[in-house]
């Protein structure tokens, strides 16, 4: 039996990294081809809607944030992109930019420092 026909026998989530890596690189390549056209509608929200449950599960359930986007800026996700799918979101869920902020938890630029670079800016303040 080959690696592959062992997936999911123990674990139905070891192939999860992997089955991601392949959307992304299929999401990157229809958007670089401009052929976003040919994924439904419906898949995109699926997707979308399976990253927030999932993210939020991780970052709520974990009690710790973590960086939610490839890059370290905006190499991968461009600010405009972001605040696309950031806008929205809320009008899906009909929030608005004032229970945004209320949920803000700290600094943005605390979220995704190291401990330790965490504890130096916090001292510096």
């Amino acid at each position: 039996m080959s690696p592959s026909d062992l997936r999911g026998h123990n674990d139905a989530y070891a192939g999860f990294d992997e089955d991601a890596s392949q959307l992304w690189r299929l999401a990157a390549e229809a958007v670089a081809r401009g052929e976003t056209d040919r994924i439904p509608d419906s898949a995109v929200a699926d997707l979308m809607t399976a990253a927030v449950k999932l993210y939020a599960a991780k970052a709520d359930g974990g009690n710790r944030t973590f960086r939610p986007l490839r890059g370290r800026y905006d190499e991968v996700v461009t600010p405009t992109e972001a605040l696309t799918v950031v806008t929205e979101l809320l009008r899906a869920l009909r929030l608005g930019p004032m229970e945004f902020g209320l949920w803000s938890r700290r600094r943005p630029e605390d979220y995704h420092l190291s401990d330790a670079a965490s504890a130096a800016r916090r001292e510096e303040v």
